[in-house]
């Protein structure tokens, strides 16, 4: 039994979870450090609140995709797990900017804290099953597109969440100030908008979408070269997966390493870097309007970033049908990283924009090529649990940026954060170099690619 081609339209409904998914990833992504700073975090103290975020994701990935292997319910294999990942991530959603109504229990701070923490292994729950989900459904030939069209549907969905406190400001007239220690009423009603849409885009995939049943699977792995090794028993086999990791996985560990150790970098330091470096802006004046606008326009390059990704991965097939997946990620890491040096050099905020160009580039080939690569090596058996286990070369980089990116700042950087953003794009460029040691296995399958 071969997998059956979907349409275009098919793969769209596929992947359309991701845009809320993203959405909120987006709104966490461009405010959480702002948020933490109004219940009263320090600058260098922000990485170690962010540690919570890609801690949770260690843990909570290998153990979904495990269990997403062995799953079937009349939801199906992947979908009962990112529909329960997105209630919880909803729930997140709305507490972190209200986190003062329950300072009854724990500081505000704390409980912004609490939150990050409920989102971001809410969102990790989700998203795994759905990188697993493409790999399951779609043919070897279709992967890239359908790893794509997730990168556009994530554009879209960044976009909205990015640019919603600003739109909120700008366009109806909702106020971006508070007391202090309070989170303005535009990105408290942003974050609940955003849990509304991540409810509903999971939904349309989960009732648009149909799995393969076991015994379909069981077909169609069948028509597949088999490893005796693939066999496993309990959890604890997946000390042994990682052990056992096929050899391109490992070859693209280390390009995730440096990317997102960069992407985490430039995600929790990016508001108050431009505010100080660009605005000129004290960094202890959280709650002056000029800096919720400097923060509301980081919302806005967030966004750009995103659109640009979205845009991006239209092409990124034919690119990577033309040049090799290879050589297409490393040459959109090159961009990237060259993107996060300039904005140390931007004479004003407009002049980041062009710095969003390159970053967008980068975020949508990390986003797809190392998904591509990868599926093809992965047995097919263990997709879930293997995408879980490669999740590990996401949150470790992040966990390691989280404990050293606040003494640094402090020390190192003189409490300068835009430093931190430098440091992130060589590490885009380290891991660009590092593209070139990896085994495509989908090479001899591709033609022209």
């Amino acid at each position: 039994m071969n997998k059956r081609r979907l349409s275009f339209w098919e793969i769209w409904n596929l992947s359309f979870g991701f845009l809320g998914i993203q959405m909120g990833f987006a709104l966490q992504n461009a405010n959480a450090s702002r948020v933490l700073q109004i219940f009263g975090a320090d600058v260098h103290e922000l990485s170690w609140f962010w540690i919570v975020a890609p801690l949770t994701g260690l843990i909570v990935q290998p153990i979904i995709g495990y269990y997403s292997d062995r799953t079937w319910t009349r939801l199906g294999r992947r979908r009962p797990f990112f529909l329960i990942g997105a209630v919880l991530a909803s729930i997140g959603l709305v507490f972190m900017p209200q986190a003062d109504l329950l300072t009854a229990f724990m500081p505000a701070l704390w409980v912004g804290a609490g939150m990050l923490m409920i989102m971001d292994a809410s969102f990790n729950i989700a998203m795994e099953p759905f990188r697993a989900l493409v790999a399951d459904v779609l043919p070897s030939d279709q992967r890239t597109l359908g790893f794509s069209v997730q990168t556009i549907l994530i554009g879209i969905g960044a976009v909205i969440g990015s640019w919603l406190p600003y739109v909120l400001t700008n366009w109806f007239g909702v106020t971006n100030t508070a007391n202090e220690g309070i989170v303005p009423l535009n990105l408290t009603l942003s974050f609940i908008i955003g849990a509304s849409v991540l409810i509903v885009s999971i939904l349309i995939t989960v009732f648009t979408t149909q799995e393969y049943s076991p015994e379909e699977m069981a077909l169609i792995n069948a028509q597949e070269p088999q490893d005796e090794t693939t066999e496993e028993s309990s959890l604890l086999n997946i000390f042994t997966d990682f052990k056992n990791m096929p050899l391109t996985m490992r070859q693209l560990s280390w390009v995730q390493f440096f990317s997102w150790f960069g992407l985490f970098g430039m995600w929790v330091y990016a508001t108050p870097a431009i505010a100080h470096h660009i605005y000129g802006l004290d960094l202890h004046d959280t709650h002056s309007t000029a800096y919720q606008n400097a923060g509301d326009w980081v919302g806005i390059l967030f966004g750009v970033y995103n659109a640009i990704s979205a845009i991006y991965a239209f092409f990124l097939p034919a690119i990577a049908k033309k040049f090799s997946r290879k050589k297409t990620h490393a040459f959109s890491l090159i961009i990237g990283g060259l993107a996060l040096l300039s904005m140390y050099f931007a004479p004003n905020e407009n002049w980041l924009i062009l710095s969003m160009v390159g970053i967008g580039i980068a975020w949508a080939s990390i986003l797809a090529m190392p998904y591509a690569i990868l599926a093809g090596s992965i047995p097919p058996k263990k997709m879930g649990v293997y995408m879980g286990i490669f999740n590990f070369f996401i949150v470790i980089p992040q966990i390691i940026n989280a404990l050293i990116g606040g003494p640094m700042v402090k020390y190192l950087y003189g409490d300068n954060p835009i430093y931190a953003l430098v440091a992130s794009g060589f590490s885009f460029l380290i891991a660009a170099v590092l593209v070139a040691k990896v085994k495509d296995v989908d090479d001899k399958v591709l033609p022209n690619n």
